[in-house]
Parts: C-alpha cells; structure tokens; sequence
C-alpha cells in the first residue's frame, strides 16, 4: 500500500506542477468515444505514458490522453480512454488515475462506457443515465489497508449515481429534445470474453438492463473520495438470448460512435447545469 500510495502521490505532484488550475470535473470515456476529448478547450494534454505510475491503455478505441481545459465554461479533465481489469490490471492499479484526480481537487465524475442492451425496450445507440450498479468483477480497488486521509474504510454505496445529477441529466436531455435517452441498471463482467445466451438470461433476471466490462471500479473509489457521480452508458447493440447474434468488438466501437454526437450535447448539457 505504501508502494501505491507513493504512485499517487508522484502523479499527483507531477500533474499539479503542470496545470493551470484544479479540475471540478473528471469525465472518462469509453470505448471508441475517444474522440468526446475535440470538445474541450484544452490547456494541457499529457499523453498516459509520460505520467509517473499512469497505467498503459491497450484496447483499440483507447487513445490514452490526459486533457485538462474547459469544457462549457467549467474545467474539466478528461481520461481520454480507461483501463480493464481484463487487461491484467488489477481494480486498484486501474483505478489510479481516477485517484489522482480527486487529489487534485475534482468533485465530480461523469463516467460513460459502451454497453451491450439487455433490456429488450432498448435500442442500439440509446443513451442510458445509469440508476444503479451490479459489480460482478472479482476484485475491489479498495482491498487491502485503507488510507484513512482518501476516504473511509467501508463507503456508503445507497445511491452510487449522484440523484441530482441523474435528474439534471434528464432535464437536460428533454430540454435538448434527444431522442433515445432511458434510464437503467448497468452490469459490469471481467471480460474480455463476451456473454454466452445462458450469461444473458442470468444478467437479465438480475435486473440489469446493460452490460460491459468496465465503470463500477472507478465509481467504487469516487464514492470513497466523496466524488459526486453520474455514469452514462452508450448502448451499442441488443442481446436477445432468444434470437442471439454474435457480437464483434468492431461492431461495439461503430456503434457507439453512432451515438457521439448526442452523447457530446448530453454532457455539455449537464457540465453546464452543474
């Protein structure tokens, strides 16, 4: 923990000696919606590898950049591409980034990813505001000793996506009249094999609504910073165990860059109001 703990802290003095001001809000994208990243007025861009303890992104969709700027009027850093556990990182390794950020001061996290739709009143390209999580990767970024000045021990998790932050979503979503805008409960896996029919119709009687591999570690350990959090899923195909159809990871990325644009205006929306 010491070990990791020091990560942090050289990351954090690393950026902080580089940027102009503290960021209020970290957003992080997902796969194959890199590209988010052209709509901040950037002040600063570190590329991951030149940051002391930064993790390597390894997907393709995954650009790899720090971009600290303003985004509709608010400063801002963007993760410009995430890590997986199924890249052999584990939880607390892939969650660092997100760590520094809290240090430097953000209070807030917009979290997207790319998910496949369980819920068969979806379509692909909707935009789904996350309600709640269920976190079925087998490891937890804050096991092992806690480090009392980050957060506590055992973080309340009765409402891990911000209310307010959901309802502004919704408003803003109605006010910039964008279609496809739903609400659900996001499963995440270990990846990176994708789900059989039978894993299918298991999530579903879960409750879940999308799948993907990724966000419940970084909303973990934004709770456990006192980060405010809102997690918006881009919904990039539909998984009907009863009518299944293979799934490849190039579809997923097209997909999602389907839905950038109104993905883009929905944050910029909510960066505003918040």
């Amino acid at each position: 923990m010491d070990s990791y703990r020091l990560q942090v802290e050289n990351a954090v003095a690393y950026l902080a000696e580089r940027i102009s001001e503290p960021p209020e809000i970290t957003i992080i994208l997902g796969t194959g919606l890199g590209s988010l990243g052209e709509s901040v007025k950037p002040s600063l861009i570190v590329p991951y590898r030149e940051i002391p303890g930064f993790p390597r992104a390894t997907v393709a969709g995954h650009a790899g950049n720090l971009i600290f700027g303003r985004l509709a009027g608010r400063s801002v850093a963007v993760l410009q591409g995430r890590f997986h556990y199924y890249e052999g990182y584990s939880a607390r390794e892939l969650t660092l980034p997100l760590r520094v950020m809290a240090l430097l001061g953000a209070g807030f996290l917009v979290v997207t990813n790319v998910a496949g739709g369980l819920n068969l009143d979806f379509a692909p390209g909707s935009l789904m505001i996350i309600r709640d999580h269920l976190n079925f990767i087998p490891d937890n970024p804050l096991r092992g000793a806690n480090i009392d000045e980050w957060g506590l021990r055992f973080p309340d998790l009765s409402t891990p996506y911000d209310e307010d932050l959901r309802s502004l979503a919704v408003r803003t979503a109605a006010r910039l009249r964008l279609a496809g805008v739903v609400t659900g409960v996001y499963g995440a896996i270990a990846g990176p094999s994708l789900e059989t029919p039978a894993e299918t119709r298991y999530l579903r009687s879960c409750g879940i609504d999308a799948v993907g591999m990724s966000t419940t570690p970084e909303v973990i350990v934004a709770r456990h910073a006192s980060m405010r959090v809102l997690g918006l899923s881009v919904i990039a195909n539909i998984n009907d165990p009863d009518n299944f159809q293979p799934v490849i990871f190039e579809d997923v990325v097209a997909g999602s860059r389907q839905a950038l644009t109104r993905l883009t205006d929905l944050i910029a929306g909510i960066v505003v109001g918040i």
